[in-house]
């Protein structure tokens, strides 16, 4: 069974990454293993950077930080069977390396239903399907 299970989170969209943790949750009840969650946070573009406070990563990191940890209290898994991390990055780029880092055996991921543009420009789950290194379970929304 899986020991490792990276579930990645929008923090933008909880309700939607939700049936995803759910079943991360059923499964790694059934085989004793661990669950960490991964928000990976954008790169905010240079052109940017002089509009914005000289704390304003740092601040985004904490608060990504904090919600992240929050959504993890509420896992229905001892604590010390669950992890979180906050990324900075490309998703699918951070979330394959997080996994091949933690020596995930799984990744779940959540995913709503395709549209057109999904289908046409792709998205991070397909990109963490087709790349992982591991077993990857999509959760549809």
């Amino acid at each position: 069974m899986f020991k490792t299970i990276l579930v990645p989170v929008d923090l933008g969209e909880v309700e939607a990454a939700q049936p995803a943790i759910d079943k991360a949750v059923e499964l790694a009840m059934a085989s004793g293993g661990t669950l960490r969650l991964i928000y990976v946070r954008a790169i905010v573009p240079v052109t940017y950077m002089e509009f914005m406070p000289p704390t304003f990563d740092e601040e985004q990191q904490g608060e990504a930080e904090k919600r992240l940890a929050d959504l993890a209290a509420k896992v229905a898994l001892p604590a010390e069977r669950v992890s979180a991390v906050v990324r900075l990055g490309s998703v699918y780029n951070e979330v394959l390396d997080e996994a091949e880092k933690t020596g995930a055996d799984l990744v779940v991921i959540g995913s709503h239903r395709p549209t057109m543009a999904t289908y046409l420009l792709g998205s991070n789950a397909a990109t963490v399907v087709r790349h992982a290194r591991c077993s990857v379970l999509v959760v549809r929304a």
